[in-house]
């Protein structure tokens, strides 16, 4: 079995990014209306992982920029991005979180 998601971390002294999607979107543009999102490999592609070990390190991020259905809902299922909140374009799914 593959990994199914990507995850890119990146440190700071004061913050932790994550990055992350769907693995079967890298590569991909999706359009609603005026929104345009393409998924970039050189931004969302870093250590390929099972969506199941994501948990900590979505916890750990202090701001979060998701692209997929499974990862964002990975990332709502944890409390962590409210559903309200999640802006849909194309076929999938978007969100980001900043924590203060």
């Amino acid at each position: 079995m593959k990994p199914d998601t990507y995850v890119r971390t990146i440190k700071t002294q004061t913050e932790v990014l994550v990055a992350a999607c769907d693995a079967d979107i890298v590569g991909k543009t999706f359009e609603e209306n005026e929104l345009c999102l393409e998924v970039k490999s050189d931004f969302y592609c870093g250590d390929a992982v099972f969506l199941h070990d994501c948990g900590p390190l979505l916890v750990e991020a202090t701001i979060l920029n998701l692209v997929g259905n499974r990862i964002v809902g990975k990332a709502v299922e944890l409390g962590l991005v409210n559903p309200d909140h999640v802006l849909k374009i194309g076929d999938t799914v978007h969100a980001q979180m900043v924590r203060l």
